[in-house]
């Protein structure tokens, strides 16, 4: 996994742990960092105050935030800057439009995850999930840990969490569909962790399964997601001229924001008109971890 660091070398904590851990304990340095860079990017913050605050030697701060984002800090920030928000957004409309027109959605997209997906019925979404069993695990993440919720047809629920915050981020989905069985049971969950989180493992002629639960005009926004390439940006008011209703922008904003697989289906490449980052329900410092991320793997300036 191309996020992994040695701890060895790079952590204080020199314990073993496997490649996933790793990259959940690289995230609470990256986290802090991105949060304190948030917070003061007026002053450019250096990066020896940086590491001094995450107890690291600056070579160590350097090495693991540019193996887990490809971008050193200060790339990172630049990489956020409105400008840099405002240039992802200028081609938006033609990227998007152009993909939907040829059909490149799902296991055609290019730079990203490779997936194919199905609609619920509309009575199991009515029914709140009755009769819906729901297999569900927590895994590490190059963003905090992450809960995965597997139907016998695919994937239907990607969420985040801190340390501590599993049982919070549980009930916020199981609220979703109320109605449904939860086991825990993360053999089942476990391949689908991996096949998210390791880019490697993103092959077109193995795409993963995803299945959408909610209202027909939610999975019709949800599945314009998945056209937005990695690396690109779109708005709220472009889905919705896309959708054939421009005065739905707010209807479109509330769809978005239940998307109950984050990451695979990317939320996070919606940003405001002007550029701004707008909200993200599992929170704006992951919203800039992933798309930081996604930077580093995609040279997004080209």
């Amino acid at each position: 996994m191309t996020h992994a660091v040695s701890p060895s070398t790079l952590l204080r904590d020199a314990d073993p742990r496997s490649l996933a851990d790793l990259s959940a304990a690289d995230y609470k340095v990256v986290r802090h960092t991105l949060e304190r860079l948030t917070e003061d990017w007026r002053s450019q913050p250096g990066l020896e105050d940086l590491a001094r605050e995450v107890d690291l030697q600056p070579i160590q701060l350097q090495r693991v935030f540019s193996r887990w984002a490809g971008l050193t800090p200060k790339q990172f920030l630049q990489a956020l800057t409105l400008d840099h928000a405002k240039a992802l957004l200028a081609d938006a409309a033609t990227v998007l439009d152009t993909s939907l027109e040829v059909g490149l959605s799902g296991s055609s997209r290019l730079h990203d995850l490779f997936v194919t997906h199905e609609a619920m019925t509309p009575g199991a979404y009515r029914e709140r999930g009755r009769g819906l069993a729901i297999s569900y695990g927590f895994h590490p993440s190059p963003f905090g840990t992450a809960l995965l919720m597997v139907t016998d047809k695919g994937l239907a629920g990607l969420a985040f969490c801190d340390e501590g915050g599993e049982d919070d981020c549980l009930a916020d989905m199981t609220r979703r569909w109320p109605a449904a069985g939860y086991l825990r049971d993360a053999t089942v969950t476990a391949p689908y962790a991996q096949r998210i989180f390791d880019p490697s493992a993103w092959q077109a002629e193995q795409p993963l399964r995803v299945v959408f639960i909610g209202s027909d005009f939610e999975v019709k926004v949800w599945e314009t997601l998945l056209s937005i390439p990695m690396g690109r940006a779109t708005t709220y008011s472009h889905i919705a001229n896309r959708l054939g209703n421009p005065k739905a922008s707010r209807a479109v904003g509330s769809a978005v924001g239940r998307n109950p697989i984050s990451f695979v289906v990317p939320c996070h490449r919606v940003l405001g008109k002007g550029g701004s980052l707008c909200g993200y329900h599992w929170g704006l410092t992951r919203k800039r971890a992933i798309l930081g991320w996604e930077f580093g793997r995609t040279g997004a300036s080209d």
